[in-house]
């Protein structure tokens, strides 16, 4: 399994399709930060990704820098934008429109049935459908790093766009029928739909990009990072590593710290830790038997690499994890994977 399907096996993503929308221009729409409706989508969330489709139509998309906004990007039928760090944004039927005062807050929107969004001032139509996607904050740092804040790209040029879009209207009717899983279609949907935008963005990325997904791209960073990916519980030496790569050790070195951010035996350790979390959240497998499955001989190893990492032994951590997913309070303290 290559790198890229391994880590998004890893990550866990769980996607929704949360507002079908129809506006006709003039219209503005603002969006919060991810962080601040995380709650609402996804309780328990660490980290949630916005994205939006847009199947009719067209408009701009303008970020909020903090100062103001930033420069307008123009979005058109088949594109699909992501906000990788959850910032805020606007879209809008063109530049200088002012907010809606319909501007109507997720909780409203939530309440109804189906979750629809029409307004606007009755001119040319825009239609999109707004999702997001929640995942692990740690696991999300790593296969989201070197992302700009925003990322677009248009998927009806893509073998998958015409399927994704067709699929998509279909579990939206579903979703609006009284037959019981249209939600669950539309939330594997959310899924394949961002995976396909990390795959086009990986293959319309130029030189001068860095990031996980910039090393996955790398004819040298790729191969080691897909060894790395298939055997994690191998004892790698950067020499083997540099083999596997048909490189040599320096090059690796250089060239894997320069797109990563690491060296590859630290990333091995990143990794190998990320797994093990996996694990012990996912599983109710012995501490010895996860040790030796993410390539430690000893429980003491394995627990002084993991506190290093999380800041707490496996054990513990394992508590506090579940105590969370049952809506307690960890009560000894220990910190979670955020």
């Amino acid at each position: 399994m290559d790198a890229l399907s391994e880590t998004l096996r890893v990550v866990r993503l769980v996607g929704a399709i949360f507002i079908n929308a129809r506006f006709t221009a003039p219209w503005c729409y603002l969006s919060q930060r991810a962080d601040a409706v995380a709650p609402l989508l996804e309780p328990g969330a660490e980290r949630v990704i916005i994205f939006h489709l847009i199947t009719e139509g067209e408009c701009i998309v303008q970020m909020e820098d903090g100062e103001g906004s930033a420069a307008p990007v123009t979005l058109i039928a088949g594109d699909v934008v992501i906000f990788p760090q959850g910032d805020a944004h606007r879209m809008a039927s063109g530049p200088g429109v002012p907010v809606a005062t319909a501007n109507r807050r997720l909780d409203e929107v939530f309440s109804r049935r189906p979750r629809q969004l029409a307004y606007g001032g009755g001119g040319k139509a825009t239609k999109l459908v707004c999702g997001y996607l929640a995942c692990d904050a740690r696991l999300a740092r790593m296969l989201l790093a070197g992302l700009p804040p925003l990322v677009k790209v248009n998927v009806r040029g893509s073998n998958a766009g015409a399927w994704l879009e067709a699929s998509l209207r279909y579990a939206l009717a579903e979703a609006r029928s009284p037959r019981p899983g249209g939600m669950g279609v539309l939330a594997k949907l959310a899924e394949v739909l961002f995976i396909e935008v990390l795959r086009l963005y990986m293959a319309d990325q130029g030189a001068g990009r860095t990031g996980w997904l910039a090393g996955v791209s790398d004819r040298i960073v790729g191969a080691a990072l897909d060894a790395l990916h298939k055997d994690p519980a191998h004892p790698w030496t950067l020499e083997e590593l540099a083999r596997t790569a048909a490189t040599s050790r320096s090059v690796l070195a250089e060239r894997f710290a320069a797109l990563v951010g690491s060296s590859p035996m630290q990333y091995l350790t990143q990794w190998r830790m990320l797994l093990a979390a996996n694990l012990l959240s996912g599983s109710n497998a012995p501490l010895a038997s996860i040790a030796q499955d993410v390539g430690y001989q000893t429980d003491t190893a394995f627990s002084r690499a993991f506190r290093r990492e999380f800041g707490a032994p496996p054990a513990a951590w394992r508590r506090s994890q579940a105590a969370m997913a049952r809506g307690e309070s960890a009560g000894d303290g220990m910190p979670g994977r955020a």
